[in-house]
């Protein structure tokens, strides 16, 4: 419903523009290389995935969200060092916004664990189809007419901190230069992008049958105007081919979603379905498919693996 309303006041305001960029994907303990570069390769494996969001539903002109990301490390170099690429198309309403980026991200071990630090480097095009504005002064400067577009690039960095495979902690921000895109050839019209802070969390819980276990996560995001939190716990069941997992995920004041995927031969399978508790109805809610594949790219590690990660994307 935010991005529905910033939609609202975007079509209201004219000249200059203000507006948050990111999606809010239900499956953000998967993505963790978009919202942290410096993710990027930390599994030691090459990792591409897509994922498809369908938001509320139901709604005329509602958001829908496509992401495709990979990353790996670089063991020709180096185990410390990882890179990724990725590409965003989101749009909402009249307007279409669309990233393209590459990233690095340099691994140091550090008190039993690993610190990373990544920064990433992409360009930001916004597009408005003015033909689609119903206003009655239609010579009003405030308001473009046909379609207008405009690029700018843009800037993300990040810090994470992962201890073995039982927990991390990342922050990062994203539009850390607050770019400014000037659209149509006149550019008379602009959209501010807000920097974007984001706080990442995961901790995973063992039982006596290794074949089990819980994964929780969280993630906060905010521009000091508005926020969002998401907490998610997922069951997980894994045996020598085939990984399960069910879960919920609860963003305050936001959303309940419940969560389904599977992992088989490196092929990855997700779904999510988001109900809204702001009383939009319980059939808008926000559709998200998620698929990828994996694979392990240390080849010159020495003897066969003995046991497959149980980390899902």
């Amino acid at each position: 419903m935010r991005r529905l309303l910033c939609l609202a006041a975007l079509l209201l305001v004219g000249h200059s523009l203000k507006a948050q960029y990111d999606a809010a994907f239900t499956n953000y303990w998967a993505l963790q290389s978009y919202f942290n570069p410096a993710s990027s390769g930390i599994e030691g494996k090459l990792d591409v995935q897509g994922v498809y969001s369908m938001q509320l539903v139901g709604f005329e002109h509602a958001p829908s969200t496509i992401l495709a990301t990979a990353d790996m490390p670089l063991f020709f170099i180096g185990p410390r060092h990882g890179v990724g690429l990725g590409f965003m198309s989101d749009n909402i309403g009249l307007f279409s916004n669309k990233k393209l980026y590459l990233q690095y991200a340099y691994h140091q071990p550090l008190w039993g664990g690993r610190l990373s630090i990544g920064a990433r480097v992409g360009f930001l095009n916004e597009t408005f189809d003015g033909s689609g504005v119903d206003v009655e002064d239609t010579g009003d400067p405030a308001f473009a007419t046909s379609e207008v577009s405009g690029t700018s690039v843009d800037v993300d960095a990040g810090l994470r901190y992962t201890y073995k495979q039982k927990w991390y902690a990342g922050f990062s921000t994203m539009h850390l230069t607050a770019p400014t895109i000037k659209l149509g050839d006149d550019k008379e019209n602009e959209t501010s992008v807000s920097r974007l802070y984001y706080l990442t969390g995961g901790y995973t819980q063992r039982f006596r049958s290794p074949q089990y276990a819980l994964y929780t996560t969280a993630i906060l995001r905010t521009d000091f105007v508005a926020w969002r939190a998401d907490i998610t716990a997922r069951l997980a069941y894994d045996s020598e081919k085939l990984h399960l997992y069910a879960g919920l995920s609860y963003s305050p004041t936001v959303s309940v979603a419940l969560l389904l995927g599977t992992v088989f031969n490196g092929i990855k399978i997700g779904y999510s379905y988001e109900v809204y508790t702001s009383g939009v109805g319980l059939a808008s809610g926000t559709h998200e498919f998620v698929v990828g594949y994996e694979m392990d790219m240390d080849l010159f590690k020495k003897g066969k693996n003995l046991h497959k990660s149980v980390r899902i994307l």
